[in-house]
């Protein structure tokens, strides 16, 4: 019988180490120790404050209370992403967590609002969604988990401080039996058979070992790459932004329950509006901007005072060659980067993580295992690369950047998925892929791509039969709305942190 794994380290901490000492600890129990390795010396990239709805299944996963983590992160409700000047300028669109109606009799919503505007109808497709309008509304309240209910078909995300939510999750995972120790990794030590790393040196002289070992380590990959040489994929030719200056701003009276994206001539600036702050930042292409110019843009745009200077970040858009090389994954940074676009860094970190367990190996590694898990994880970088993609080759606008995204060549699953769109609004959906068909619909429609036709099952319908189907969806969306609390209100009544009640007059 193979030898078990007894003992993990993680390499660094922040939000991927202890997200990953977290989700190993809630599946693995008493079973194998753990010990998370960082240096207080040493700062991490907080580059990911919004995410996507598996945060919530996450935080279910590792036994953590949802108004607990909200008012100890300072965090608030995400209902999607609001895109301002994407595909033109004084374009606006927002990408919903959430449908834009059930389908009827086979017919996805869509295909539905696709005949109507054949004849005539001009009703935005924004209008049949329900997460949409709470967002614009400035509502928030979280979703009926009974199917009969007008409110079932969304669901939400959260706006955290991510320093804070690692300082959560330490506690956490701390009081459940994992180790820490201060320290920084000043050697990688590898079993001269195999190549294997059997143990890491620190700077107080010491040696710790283990059986496997989880980098943690942010951009430099200290053992993933410094150590095991997996080399590195660059996809900047798919997206050339490269930096990102980055700038919290003190709260602001908009709290919005959705993040904003507005385009600018080289990139775009994000908006993540906190409990107890903003969090913005300008991501753009040095290729085609200057660190000084862009730093000036965000500047300008900002809509409260800033707190600090802004801070600089540069990153190569792509992903190591191998992600579980010997005895070793790499999570977070350290794994690879795409722009936080669609806030889906921290999800590859739970998904790192949920699938080194879903794999979880023996001291003698399975190949196939390690196999396995390189070809799905690649997999998920390819598919949430293509999403972003879309975001901009679909673009008209005149800059330099935006006309290189419009002319680039696409990959070949991309450009197959977008010619069947334009053909009639096919939406194709791959195993791995992040996000569901309202997701690739609504990043279509807002950026302009509309379906030459439609399903054609849907003139078996009748048109009246359509049409009052669809005004009765709008309908009892207004009468959901008109009745919900507003953002701030709910978090007041259900979640505020002490901050956020310092606020309230």
């Amino acid at each position: 019988m193979a030898e078990p794994i007894r003992k993990i380290i993680i390499a660094g901490g922040g939000t991927a180490g202890w997200m990953s000492a977290a989700a190993l600890k809630a599946g693995l129990g008493q079973t194998v120790d753990i010990l998370l390795i960082e240096s207080e010396d040493i700062a991490t990239v907080g580059v990911g404050e919004a995410t996507i709805p598996t945060m919530r299944v996450f935080n279910e996963h590792i036994g953590v209370n949802e108004a607990e983590f909200i008012r100890a992160t300072e965090a608030t409700f995400k209902l999607g992403v609001e895109f301002r000047n994407w595909g033109h300028t004084g374009n606006r669109y927002f990408h919903p967590f959430g449908d834009y109606g059930a389908t009827h009799e086979g017919l996805a919503a869509h295909q539905i609002w696709r005949r109507l505007k054949a004849e005539g109808d001009d009703t935005p497709l924004e209008a049949y969604s329900l997460a949409t309008q709470m967002a614009y509304a400035g509502k928030f309240f979280p979703p009926n988990p009974d199917p009969r209910s007008p409110m079932h078909d969304y669901s939400y995300a959260f706006h955290f401080d991510a320093s804070l939510y690692a300082k959560f999750l330490r506690g956490h995972c701390e009081a459940r039996g994992v180790k820490r120790r201060n320290a920084k990794i000043t050697g990688v030590n590898q079993r001269s058979a195999d190549g294997h790393i059997e143990s890491l040196a620190l700077d107080d002289g010491s040696v710790e070992m283990a059986d496997f070992f989880v980098d943690c380590t942010g951009f430099r990959g200290l053992l993933i790459e410094g150590a095991l040489k997996a080399g590195y994929t660059d996809w900047s030719d798919y997206l050339p932004v490269d930096r990102a200056w980055a700038v919290p701003t003190a709260k602001s009276a908009d709290l919005s329950p959705y993040t904003r994206s507005t385009a600018h001539t080289a990139g775009w600036q994000w908006r993540v509006p906190l409990q107890h702050r903003t969090g913005n930042g300008h991501v753009y292409s040095s290729r085609f901007m200057d660190d000084e110019t862009a730093r000036t843009v965000l500047l300008d745009h900002l809509d409260a005072q800033p707190l600090k200077d802004p801070m600089l970040i540069r990153f190569t858009t792509g992903h190591r060659n191998t992600f579980w090389d010997k005895n070793c994954i790499c999570v977070g940074l350290s794994s690879g980067f795409l722009e936080p676009l669609e806030s889906t860094s921290i999800n590859f970190i739970q998904l790192g993580i949920i699938r080194l367990l879903e794999l979880f190996p023996s001291r003698e590694i399975d190949p196939f295992l390690r196999q396995e898990y390189n070809t799905r994880t690649l997999d998920a970088y390819e598919k949430v690369r293509d999403f972003i993609i879309l975001h901009y080759c679909t673009n008209t606008r005149d800059e330099a950047l935006w006309r290189y995204c419009a002319d680039m060549p696409l990959p070949d699953d991309l450009a197959y998925k977008m010619e069947l769109y334009r053909r009639r609004g096919e939406v194709i959906l791959r195993k791995y892929d992040h996000f569901a068909e309202p997701s690739w619909v609504s990043i279509y429609n807002g950026q302009g791509v509309i379906p030459d036709t439609y399903d054609p099952l849907a003139n078996r319908i009748p048109l009246e039969t359509l049409r009052t189907l669809m005004q009765t969806r709008r309908d009892g969306i207004q009468r959901v709305v008109a009745q919900l609390p507003s953002h701030a209100q709910f978090i007041a009544q259900h979640c505020p942190s002490d901050n956020f009640m310092k606020t309230v007059v």
